[in-house]
């Protein structure tokens, strides 16, 4: 885990972005350049620090209840999905009026595609896979991987995921895609030549203090796991006893409470302590588009399909911009800056497909 405040996003593959990288088909606009686009080797975005503060949503609401209210409990969930919908058919329905089923408005969306070039985003965990127990159980399935890998010749398409970046290329193994690790933090262009990865750490010392203190601290709670994502650590509590998850929000803060350039935010059943900068999924999702030269264009259609709270900044950018719209991926009722809805990954999967 890297603490370094001064981060900007890594690209860590500055090849030329050409047409024939981006699978674009040379008919279309003339809008990109003959050249193609292409990443300097300096930040494209500045990306100013956020204010030092390490519990950015917890101290405010308490964070036993940020803890509950972004993680269902598993009885809660199994019985959602058992049913193949919300917490009551009622509820559920209500709230799909608010926000419709992707699959069911596609026309809607098709239309709203017409004539511009499609950028995909998907987050993985809760999206293209499903929420398991160990986060290292977290496949995708192989018609998953087969349906991406089809979308990403047909338009831009990029990973964007709380993981280390390598993770989860390792989970996909798609070449044909963007890989934005650690919230955005850590991106790598499409890789044609090899799978390998042989390019050099943007920043090769980590410092792992934090990262030991969390797992010394929550090794003697049954269930808790702390995963390193380089620019960031989760510490999962999925496994963890209801009862005892006051116990891991406790120690959580009585570590970073010594390190104020951190900040903890929540995701489902997870902790994630990040640097104290002003970047998330939005900025990634942004920076990427500004990166193809397509954030000023009118004839983009940008969608970003996420499961997760973190994936509400995204959600959120899109409509700053009137640039695309989200897709969230839920069981249950929530609200969310999504303009669609879509139940799980098999949902997901089948509007790939279409």
């Amino acid at each position: 885990m890297d603490l370094k405040t001064n981060l900007t996003p890594v690209l860590t593959d500055t090849t030329p972005l050409t047409r024939s990288r981006l699978g674009v088909p040379s008919g279309l606009s003339p809008s990109y350049s003959s050249k193609g686009a292409t990443f300097p080797h300096g930040p494209l975005l500045a990306i100013p620090r956020k204010k030092t503060g390490i519990l950015e949503d917890v101290r405010s609401n308490g964070w036993l209840d940020a803890m509950k209210s972004s993680s269902p409990t598993h009885n809660k969930v199994s019985k959602d999905v058992s049913h193949g919908i919300g917490s009551s058919d009622a509820a559920y329905n209500s709230w799909l009026l608010k926000f419709p089923s992707a699959l069911a408005s596609f026309d809607q969306i098709a239309n709203c595609a017409k004539g511009k070039r499609i950028v995909l985003f998907l987050d993985y965990d809760g999206t293209l896979s499903p929420i398991v127990d160990n986060p290292d159980c977290a496949f995708m399935s192989d018609n998953m991987r087969a349906a991406v890998k089809n979308v990403a010749e047909c338009f831009t398409t990029a990973i964007i995921s709380g993981r280390r970046r390598d993770k989860v290329c390792e989970f996909v193994g798609v070449r044909e895609l963007y890989y934005a690790g650690s919230h955005g933090m850590d991106i790598i262009c499409p890789r044609r030549q090899s799978n390998s990865d042989n390019h050099p750490e943007c920043i090769s010392s980590a410092d792992k203090q934090v990262l030991e203190l969390l797992k010394e601290c929550t090794k003697d709670i049954e269930g808790a796991l702390v995963e390193n994502n380089k620019f960031c650590a989760s510490v999962h509590y999925r496994n963890v006893d209801q009862e005892n998850w006051s116990i891991v929000g406790q120690r959580v803060y009585d570590v970073l409470k010594d390190y104020p350039r951190l900040r903890l935010t929540h995701g489902r059943k997870v902790l994630e302590v990040r640097p104290v900068i002003d970047w998330d999924k939005g900025k990634a999702v942004t920076f990427l588009l500004e990166s193809l030269g397509l954030n000023n264009c009118d004839d983009v259609l940008a969608i970003y399909v996420g499961d997760d709270r973190t994936d509400e900044d995204a959600f959120k950018a899109l409509r700053e911009v009137n640039k695309g719209c989200g897709i969230l991926v839920s069981p249950v009722p929530k609200e969310t800056n999504a303009v669609y809805s879509l139940r799980d990954p098999s949902e997901v999967i089948l509007l790939i497909l279409i």
